[in-house]
């Protein structure tokens, strides 16, 4: 009996280190152990995190992270720290998170209830409207207006189900078109395949400004949900996640944050040096007032 113990232990061990699975509780030995932390990046998250190509990367929660990881290596006494860069979509980022490939995930994830199950989040610094983007001839005005529309959005995000939920959109029938990542949904609104394309308002606002034709595009309506955007990591892990959110509030203390802030959402940006001409939203303020990692669902309530 307890040889067939022994080795059904060891079997398991096996096979949670073929899934490449990580205790949830060892990221920064993890860090330490192999000299090197991967950050997951996204190519088109707005101005949030985005792709310059040939392998560099760049955006508000970019730099925020290039912070979070010298802090990181601070703490740790490390000379040399290799950052490695992980880029992930809407549908695979939770899991690449989960089983320990990536370490910081740096786009434009949405913090909120169901999402708390299975990952942690560091303090949001960026609080997101989601918006209707369309052509500007479409005749598109908001809401009531979709109804027989084709409206596209990103695989693994919650903006059509936003959408389906407002009660402006009772009773309405519109086709959804999914992209694989936010560039291939913008290009579904290009094209003339969609309608509308439901997204964050940042996003929708950097795909516009780096599109042929910006003024061939608007963004209509009344906000569709207001939600809290954060960096994400691993669960159940309060030895990362000091050293994480510590980070994150020390740089909102020293102003850090708005400085990123206006260099990213109101000053003229790569690669095409356009400006989003974004101001920081109350609700983004509020958060750096009042530091936390609260679901979107406590938004919601206020």
């Amino acid at each position: 009996m307890k040889k067939s113990v022994l080795a059904s232990v060891a079997l398991l061990a096996c096979a949670l280190a073929a899934t490449g699975t990580v205790r949830a509780d060892d990221t920064l030995k993890k860090i330490k152990d192999s000299g090197a932390v991967t950050e997951g990046v996204r190519d088109s998250s707005g101005v949030l995190s985005f792709t310059l190509g040939d392998g560099k990367y760049a955006g508000f929660h970019y730099e925020v992270c290039a912070h979070v990881i010298a802090d990181i290596q601070k703490h740790l006494g490390m000379s040399r720290l290799e950052v490695k860069y992980q880029p992930v979509t809407s549908q695979n980022r939770i899991p690449l998170v989960q089983n320990g490939t990536v370490d910081l995930e740096c786009g434009s994830t949405t913090n909120n209830a169901a999402r708390q199950k299975d990952v942690a989040f560091a303090p949001t610094l960026y609080v997101e409207e989601v918006r209707i983007a369309v052509k500007a001839n479409s005749g598109i005005k908001g809401v009531a207006d979709l109804n027989g529309k084709t409206v596209a959005t990103t695989t693994g995000t919650t903006s059509v189900q936003l959408l389906r939920k407002n009660k402006r959109a009772a009773g309405m029938d519109f086709k959804e078109l999914n992209g694989k990542d936010h560039s291939d949904s913008f290009l579904l609104l290009e094209s003339g395949r969609a309608d509308a394309f439901v997204m964050d308002g940042q996003i929708l606002a950097g795909l516009i400004a780096k599109s042929k034709n910006p003024a061939d595009y608007k963004i209509v309506g009344e906000p569709l949900s207001v939600e809290p955007i954060a960096i994400m990591y691993r669960k159940d892990d309060p030895a990362f996640k000091k050293v994480v959110d510590d980070s994150v509030k020390a740089m909102i203390k020293s102003g850090d944050v708005a400085k990123l802030y206006d260099k990213w959402f109101m000053q003229p940006i790569p690669p095409a040096n356009t400006k989003l001409n974004l101001p920081a939203s109350d609700a983004t303020k509020g958060a750096w007032a009042r530091p936390n990692d609260k679901p979107t669902e406590d938004y919601a309530e206020k």
